[in-house]
């Protein structure tokens, strides 16, 4: 096999792998997490079940309270207390980056997406409960770091309760507690519930080319991190750790996750569920406790409302999973790292790319040359080549035994020029998962018309530049003999431009740098090797 064959091969191989990657993230996200290993806890309460289940009726419209801080604006429903709203201020809107950023919305467009709570047991207020509210507009101050919204429930039985909301400056954290005091002469026995619910449609601005995972989520120290399909819950398959003493249950989709964090140590019940209206919860149910008469007790998380990002371990182990670098993200970490660097130093993410690329290919400049050598090699024999081919046309035995002698007279590998790119294949798909998957990257301009790298080029100039460098780069290489072969090699520069319309600017950013400089390389030692061989030549 020669070694535009092998090289045809390869990249007929890359673009299966890349294919196949998307393919699998789409079809079996949970093949890329380890196997679920069952609790031996004892299975959830039926109770705690059913009565979560039975609050899970059509509500009634409720007063909504505003508060502003300085990276959110949220809504909170009188009626339950739930986060009906929640724009993060920082960010901006996937079809339109005049407007804020919208996390949870209910009842604009078609889009479901809220925070809930409860507690249960007998009269105690649950997410259909009209609240009090204190007042309806809270604006953090500049000399405060946190605003709190009390929500006071109708008192039902012997037990009063306020369900508080902390919002926190610079925070995308939010606390959740119910302060239940007894004040009947009987003990009263109370379990909460946190939930997030959520339908199923992927959020605004994802492409059905470049799928990414939108659901559930559950991380155990145990079963570590585990994403769950919307159609598993439907089907009630969905297999996860349904008891755990640490850990959180999260709702992920592109850039963003929202989790409930629960302190290390406390039991808690994990759940999803199928709603109506394709609405789906997933939430955890805090163990029951009892309150003397006379006492006060608080029931409490934390919800993290915000952008995935990989600092996330900081506040909770394993949350920073949620930035999802697949398969390769041994290799995706430390890239992003590194391009993280580079961004602090020149502030443009394109321009750390550009660093990031001469860096990466700065690594691998050994191998390349290896390979450019060898290829230059296979130009220089080619004409004796197509004399052996069309000596031996008849006798392919015949005609490989001939081939490997010349190679070998000529000391040639005809390999030498295919690890450089298998090796530069997990490097390119881990990159191309770290650039898709980063929340920096997200409206990140580089200059011009390029005003977000997480997308595709709105006027694909950089796909067209990338497939001229690619016509470029398949001249320097030895012409293949077979005329079909020829014609396949041409067409590639073109079905990778096409490929490449598709691909975020950055990475086809990543792809050309790298090409110019493989061309630089390429036409160097070409040139170098071709010199040597007419020298040695001449002296013969």
């Amino acid at each position: 096999m020669d070694i535009q064959r092998l090289f045809l091969f390869l990249i007929f191989s890359f673009s299966l792998v890349m294919v196949w990657d998307g393919w699998q993230r789409y079809q079996h996200p949970e093949l890329e997490q380890p196997a679920v290993v069952t609790t031996s806890a004892p299975t959830p309460s039926p109770a705690s079940r059913a009565e979560v289940t039975s609050v899970q009726k059509a509500k009634q419209a409720g007063r909504l309270i505003s508060v502003k801080t300085d990276l959110f604006e949220a809504k909170i429903n009188t009626v339950g207390g739930d986060l009906d709203r929640l724009i993060l201020s920082e960010h901006r809107d996937a079809l339109d980056s005049s407007k804020p950023f919208v996390l949870f919305s209910r009842g604009e467009g078609t889009h479901e997406y809220v925070a809930q709570s409860g507690l249960l047991g007998e009269g105690l207020p649950n997410h259909n409960t009209e609240y009090l509210a204190e007042q309806d507009n809270y604006v953090m101050a500049a000399e405060t770091d946190r605003v709190q919204v009390r929500l006071t429930a109708p008192q039902i039985g012997g037990a009063n309760v306020v369900k508080v909301l902390t919002f926190h400056r610079g925070s995308y954290l939010i606390d959740q507690a119910y302060e239940v005091e007894n004040i009947g002469v009987e003990p009263v026995k109370v379990s909460s519930y946190f939930q997030l619910v959520r339908d199923s449609q992927p959020p605004a601005g994802s492409s059905s080319f470049i799928p990414t995972f939108t659901g559930p989520a559950i991380y155990t120290d145990k079963e570590k991190f585990q994403k769950i399909e919307f159609s598993e819950i439907a089907e009630g398959k969905a297999e996860y750790p349904k008891r755990s003493g640490d850990g959180w249950v999260g709702m992920l989709q592109h850039y963003f996750v929202a989790a409930l964090l629960v302190p290390a140590g406390s039991d808690r019940e994990n759940y999803t569920r199928k709603l109506d209206d394709d609405l789906y919860s997933t939430g955890v149910i805090l163990p029951e406790t009892i309150i003397a008469p006379g006492q006060t007790k608080t029931e409490a998380t934390t919800l993290y409302a915000g952008p995935a990002t990989a600092k996330l371990d900081d506040i909770a182990p394993g949350l920073g999973l949620t930035v999802d670098y697949g398969w390769l993200t041994v290799i995706a970490n430390p890239l992003f790292w590194l391009m993280s660097l580079l961004h602090g130093w020149v502030l443009n993410w394109g321009v750390a790319i550009i660093l990031l690329t001469f860096l990466i290919k700065l690594a691998f400049f050994p191998l390349s040359a290896a390979s450019y050598r060898s290829m230059a090699k296979m130009r220089l024999v080619a004409p004796k080549l197509e004399k052996i081919k069309q000596q031996y046309s008849d006798d392919r035995e015949q005609l490989n035994r001939a081939m490997m002698d010349l190679y070998k007279t000529e000391k040639i590998n005809p390999l030498g020029g295919c690890l450089p790119v298998l090796v530069q294949i997990p490097v390119f798909i881990a990159l191309y998962w770290a650039i898709l998957s980063s929340v920096e990257m997200r409206h990140a301009p580089f200059f011009g018309w390029i005003t977000d790298l997480s997308v595709a080029d709105p006027y694909y100039i950089l796909p067209v530049i990338m497939g001229v460098s690619m016509i470029v780069q398949m001249r320097l290489n030895p012409v293949p003999p077979d005329p079909i072969q020829a014609k396949v090699m041409k067409i590639m520069p073109i079905a990778f431009s096409v490929i490449f319309f598709f691909f975020p600017a950055g990475l086809v950013l990543y792809s050309i740098v790298n090409n110019l400089l493989s061309i630089a390389q390429q036409w160097y030692i070409t040139r170098q090797t071709e010199s040597g061989q007419k020298g040695a030549a001449a002296k013969r």
